[in-house]
């Protein structure tokens, strides 16, 4: 059964202050976060009526548009009051959350000093990012052509929309390949992320994974070492070379939307969904059902 587009749906979309029909939550066609990017989004999961990391969430919003050169008109107070609104009004218990700010139509050039900067949040319900056989046996990922851009050529600690264009490029490529997802590089020629998730290596019982000096410190990257460490893994957090994964034993990604799911497959490397893998997907699993999970793993140690 295939699923209803995004621009026709029942239910409500919060809009600049109050909750608007879904099918009527329109921008026009000249909007500037559409035609130069000046836009900045969030994705959250909602766990039994609570958005996991919520807080963080919304703060990581403030922050991704302060790096855009805006200020969001509503407190992270009010955009947790919002979502809350939208859950409701839309009857979701355990579903996904879509905060997105953009500047407005006002001025249309690149410059866009007196743009009104717009705030929307949706919410609908989630099925899984891969699908359940694919998330307990492991997905198969190639090599993207695409590389992460360096600190000094693009905004990359900001969550923002024209990031993601070269994650579209690379994941439709692979998909038409036959594969789940891509593993890009960055800018000089180490392993970064997935299109759209952090990456984690097993080695010798040991978990290794990129420094995000160059793509985003995931919030639940950041859960899952914090989860790690009071387990009594070792983490390390460095360079991460390609070659290095023919001496990996496990991969597993993690994200809001694939949460924590293995790789058995990366290019010619092949990996087992083994004990460490297992071991922490059930962990997060268990911590996202908590009654506490909205603050649970807040802020975690630095890794080695």
């Amino acid at each position: 059964m295939s699923m209803p587009p995004f621009d026709d749906r029942d239910g409500f979309i919060w809009m600049n202050g109050q909750l608007t029909d879904w099918r009527d939550s329109k921008v026009h066609v000249l909007t500037h976060g559409l035609h130069y990017g000046s836009c900045v989004f969030e994705g959250e999961r909602v766990y039994n009526g609570a958005i996991f990391k919520r807080d963080e969430h919304h703060q990581r919003l403030h922050d991704s548009a302060r790096l855009l050169g805006f200020e969001l008109p509503y407190s992270v107070e009010e955009i947790n009051q919002a979502a809350s609104q939208v859950l409701e009004a839309n009857g979701i218990e355990n579903g996904y959350v879509r905060p997105v700010a953009w500047r407005g139509s006002e001025m249309m050039g690149v410059s866009a000093q007196h743009n009104s900067i717009n705030v929307a949040i949706a919410a609908w319900q989630w099925p899984a990012y891969f699908s359940p056989e694919a998330r307990l046996e492991g997905i198969r990922m190639q090599f993207s052509n695409w590389k992460r851009p360096a600190p000094e050529t693009a905004p990359v600690k900001s969550k923002a929309a024209g990031l993601y264009m070269i994650c579209t490029l690379s994941k439709h490529t692979a998909e038409a390949a036959g594969y789940n997802d891509a593993l890009m590089l960055d800018y000089r020629g180490r392993i970064a992320e997935a299109t759209g998730a952090n990456i984690f290596l097993v080695q010798n019982g040991e978990l290794h994974t990129p420094d995000p000096d160059c793509f985003l410190d995931g919030i639940t990257r950041r859960t899952v070492i914090g989860l790690a460490h009071d387990l009594g893994y070792k983490v390390h957090e460095r360079a991460i070379m390609p070659e290095e994964l023919a001496q990996t034993d496990e991969v597993f990604l993690t994200g809001t939307a694939v949460e924590v799911t293995p790789v058995r497959e990366i290019g010619q490397y092949s990996f087992t969904v083994g004990e460490t893998t297992r071991t922490l997907l059930k962990a997060f699993d268990e911590l996202v059902q908590r009654p506490d999970q909205r603050t649970a793993h807040a802020s975690v140690s630095a890794a080695e």
